[in-house]
């Protein structure tokens, strides 16, 4: 028989204590994972012991709202009384100074899990915690230990008649939320949804008053109301959703990878392609990460890696094991070797982590690598929804861009992917070893027409991320004078050829024009040129320095205002009626109307006309219409 007994927790508590509350503060709900992985602990340790043995093994979580309680009962191997001394009254001591000194600050991590600290999480939320357990071994008697602070306990000989342990949870007021069922459910779901041993969650029925039972068994008209055989529900099984992640990929079918996906991160839609990680050599790690479709706005989005040890979740996103450009994937990592709890300075320093987080980088790299091999057509498809993914990946990760820049595409305005060599060799002699690329081809499609009539492919780069990755790929791709230009910053590859007069007299009528446009248009800054297109169609078109519109771009995308860039030239074609009557004409108003009207245009094809414009613009178009008229 157990003699009851009363004494202190064999450590400096009084230290320790303090220091779980800081680090669990704003992560309280972890103490369910904590009471739900010792009860998965217990019943496997009793099942290599007994590996012949039936039976039931589950933990149940238990809610009593009533009682202000959450129980969680397990029938593991249970403990002696001696057991009990041993592992939850003499946390372990050594090395506990030291401990101290490594988690002050703010290096918090790392804390549930040392020195058996993970069941004392209980007291982040519980005013009192109870235990009442059996072992398994023969003539073992029951225990019962309670502690109303982690401090200070009593134990004696308790009742429990079954092998195992219920430990229970009597919240404290601050901590209520987790007496609501759903915020419960949501912790179990979230922590335990695959964990190996079947995890229980069930609820113990609000007692009616008698006053209201007599009512309700009472109709409208006073009589008995009739009984029903409706029964009571039962314990809902938790993680009732395999582990997909854990079987062999041959064995696994496309409708189960889109099952779990559709389970685990609760959308509709369906994932362009996975990648299944399957090692248990040079370390153990598996996992299935999803590609979903992105959105040029990627930028705002995150995706959601979970990081399971053993199928115990331990967080979301952990950006020290997951490269950074992954986090907009989908997907669950499992790495039993991690341990449940560890700080962010150990993970960012840890050779291991690193090489974690290498070789997943490596795998997705495979998987791109794979598909533009061996199914390219499909490749192509998947293309414009993963590109900005792929991207980023690469300006992030030198080894993920060498291991994919022959993958890269570049989608044409006429629908066609071509990689960066296959571009430059198709479009040799024409622009030289110039991408020409669009980020509008609404917008800038008189642009696109005249690359198309020379020739020359243009490349559709209108994400977000294309800005940067344009210089990225001038500077990394490998080919000596590589460069982008937008079709508008530049006309050179539109001119016809001239004679030393012709360019002469262009130049003598440019600075005659100049003063009429500077006047007409109200930017005394604009630099008029006049050059002989061979696309006699188009009047004019503004055009940009390159490098200073990507500057002045940059400046827009951190918050500066720039309405009109100051490097852009107007390019009247000498080679148009409209232009050529412009040069001819004597009539002052219908110069200066045919001026503002020629920029207006030119300018249409690089942004949206203000309100105020759009106004002068069509009293300008009415007008000129009127002279056509007479």
């Amino acid at each position: 028989m157990t003699q009851q007994q009363k004494g202190n927790i064999s450590i400096h508590a009084q230290n320790i204590m303090p220091i779980i509350k800081r680090w669990l503060y704003s992560d309280k709900d972890i103490f369910v994972r904590e009471m739900v992985s010792n009860g998965c602990d217990a019943i496997t340790k009793e099942k290599m012991l007994h590996p012949d043995q039936e039976c039931d093994y589950r933990v149940t979580v238990t809610l009593d709202k009533d009682a202000n309680e959450i129980r969680f009962a397990d029938n593991g191997i249970g403990m002696t009384a001696e057991e009990v001394e041993k592992y939850i009254n003499q946390v372990a001591f050594s090395g506990a100074e030291e401990f101290l000194k490594n988690y002050e600050g703010d290096n918090k991590g790392g804390i549930i899990g040392h020195f058996g600290l993970g069941f004392y999480s209980a007291f982040m939320v519980a005013d009192k915690v109870t235990i009442d357990t059996l072992s398994d071994s023969e003539g073992a008697e029951p225990v019962r230990w309670i502690s109303e602070d982690g401090m200070a306990f009593t134990m004696e000989t308790g009742d429990h008649t079954e092998r195992g342990t219920v430990i229970t949870l009597h919240i404290s007021e601050e901590e209520s939320e987790f007496l609501e069922e759903y915020r419960l459910r949501e912790v179990l779901h979230r922590y335990c949804g695959f964990m190996a041993t079947p995890v229980y969650f069930d609820m113990v029925k609000a007692e009616e008053p008698a006053e209201e039972k007599a009512a309700d068994s009472k109709n409208s008209e006073g009589d008995e109301s009739p009984k029903t055989d409706e029964a009571p529900k039962g314990p809902e099984l938790i993680n009732s959703t395999p582990a997909l992640w854990l079987k062999n990929p041959k064995d696994c079918t496309p409708d189960e990878y889109k099952s779990f996906y559709h389970d685990v991160f609760h959308t509709f839609d369906d994932p362009l392609f996975y990648v299944h990680l399957n090692v248990d050599y040079p370390f153990n790690l598996k996992g299935i990460l999803y590609f979903p479709k992105l959105t040029n706005d990627f930028g705002t989005k995150e995706g959601e890696i979970k990081l399971f040890s053993g199928q115990v979740f331990v967080a979301d996103n952990i950006k020290e094991v997951i490269p950074e450009f992954l986090m907009l994937l989908k997907g669950v990592i499992d790495c039993p070797d991690l341990p449940l709890n560890v700080s962010r300075s150990f993970l960012q320093n840890d050779g291991y982590v690193k090489k974690l987080s290498a070789y997943i980088t490596r795998k997705v790299a495979d998987k791109l690598t794979g598909l533009f091999n061996t199914e390219r057509d499909n490749y192509q498809k998947y293309w414009d929804d993963i590109h900005p993914f792929v991207k980023y990946g690469c300006m992030r990760d030198a080894k993920f861009f060498e291991q994919v820049k022959d993958t890269l595409l570049f989608k044409t305005t006429k629908g066609e992917y071509l990689t960066l060599a296959e571009y430059l060799s198709k479009n040799e002699g024409k622009v030289g070893k110039k991408v020409i690329y669009t980020n509008d081809p609404t917008r800038q499609a008189a642009s696109v027409a005249l690359y198309d009539n020379e020739g020359v492919d243009v490349v559709v780069m209108d994400s977000l991320i294309d800005l940067n990755f344009v210089s990225f790929m001038e500077y990394s791709a490998g080919v000596d004078g590589l460069s982008f230009a937008r079709v508008d910053a530049d006309s050179e590859a539109f001119q016809k050829e001239q004679t030393e007069e012709e360019k002469k007299q262009s130049e003598e009528d440019a600075k005659k024009l100049a003063d009429l446009f500077a006047d007409a248009t109200g930017h005394k800054d604009l630099t008029v040129k006049l050059n002989a297109l061979k696309d006699e169609s188009l009047p004019a078109m503004l055009v940009q320095d390159e490098q200073g519109r990507r500057f002045s771009e940059m400046g827009r995308i951190y918050g500066q205002d720039f309405k009109l860039p100051e490097h852009y030239t107007l390019v009247l074609n000498a080679s148009n009626p409209v232009v050529q009557s412009l040069i001819a004409s004597e009539d002052g108003e219908k110069r200066t109307l045919l001026a503002a009207q020629l920029f207006d245009l030119a300018r249409m094809s690089t942004r949206p006309l203000e309100k105020d414009e759009i106004t002068s613009f069509l009293s300008r178009s009415n007008k000129l219409l009127e002279m056509l008229c007479k």
